[in-house]
């Protein structure tokens, strides 16, 4: 049987939910560039019991507070695009008989839409869940004060560094809103990013009877690179699409292209003589090199300087995902 999983952001649809999502309300967008390198920043420190994609959790008091409704949520899925290829690619593999799945730090109103244009069956999805219509009930306007300064703190910062992201953020986060009714809401939502994605992708593995080193995993970001590293230290294939620095060195080979279907001919290779057969190609089509914006391939296995790779997906990856490439 052959096997593989996606990321959704990056790999099948362009667009960063979330980060639409906080641009629903005046200066959201700010908001959640601080909310997201503060996400880094914990991430690079390894702080306990935090996840890269745990802003998923940390914005959703400031959509709480700007009365935004999961019919919003709804709303953006529906006018999402998906990624150039995606839908061929999908097409493609289902008709080899591929077993196709998702792990997505998406909320869930998001992922299940998106995967469902694609026909990737619902069991085969793991996301975030996220009552946000529920958790807004249980909130009083006693609750929003630290909210309501915390973001004029961050509007009215010309320039805003990660000492001062960490230092206010942390006192924030640790030691305000756990005193309020936010409190349990950070502790509710748990996005599936990080070790999360590494777990959900170890269940769908034992439901398929298949071994990590079986598998073909897509990933772009800091939320993909546990998964990528565990399916690349098994022996599997990690495929960096479009990816940043967080993503790249945990990777078996890269590509950045436009176009998700550019991978078809690795995936066939994949098929027919597993990653002896891909390293040949990619290491081919490395030599010959992409053409415009499409095809720039890299094996990434075993190299320690990332930084050529990495300056043609930061290019390939700011054409297709625009705002959202500045995000971690």
């Amino acid at each position: 049987m052959n096997v593989i999983c996606f990321d959704l952001e990056g790999p099948l649809s362009p667009q960063d939910n979330a980060y639409e999502l906080m641009k629903l309300f005046p200066s959201g967008g700010k908001v959640f560039e601080t909310i997201s390198r503060y996400d880094d920043l914990l991430t690079l420190e390894a702080r306990p019991d935090y996840e890269p994609g745990d802003t998923l959790a940390l914005i959703a008091p400031f959509l709480v507070y700007h009365e935004i409704k999961e019919e919003a949520i709804n709303a953006l899925a529906r006018k999402a695009t998906l990624t150039n290829g995606a839908a061929r690619l999908i097409s493609q593999l289902s008709a080899q008989g591929w077993k196709i799945f998702c792990i997505s730090t998406s909320y869930e109103q998001y992922a299940l839409h998106i995967t469902q244009r694609l026909s990737i069956f619902s069991q085969s999805i793991a996301c975030t869940s996220f009552p946000l219509d529920e958790i807004s009930q249980t909130l009083c306007k006693e609750d929003f004060r630290y909210l309501e300064r915390m973001e004029t703190d961050i509007l009215n910062m010309y320039s805003i560094d990660d000492d001062w992201i960490k230092k206010n953020l942390d006192h924030f986060y640790w030691e305000e809103l756990p005193k309020t009714n936010f409190g349990p809401l950070l502790k509710q939502v748990k996005p599936v990013g990080g070790q999360r994605k590494v777990e959900a992708l170890k269940r769908f593995a034992q439901a398929q009877d298949e071994p990590l080193s079986n598998w073909v995993v897509v990933g772009d970001s800091i939320t993909d690179f546990k998964m990528l590293q565990a399916v690349e230290q098994a022996g599997g294939l990690a495929i960096a699409f479009n990816a940043n620095e967080y993503a790249i060195p945990y990777s078996t080979i890269g590509l950045a292209s436009t176009h998700l279907d550019d991978l078809w001919p690795v995936l066939e290779g994949w098929r027919r003589g597993k990653r002896s057969a891909v390293e040949k190609l990619v290491k081919g089509k490395e030599r010959t090199g992409g053409s415009g914006d499409r095809g720039y391939f890299h094996w990434l296995g075993g190299i320690s300087d990332i930084a050529a790779p990495l300056e043609i997906h930061k290019r390939i990856r700011h054409i297709v995902r625009e705002e959202a490439a500045k995000l971690g």
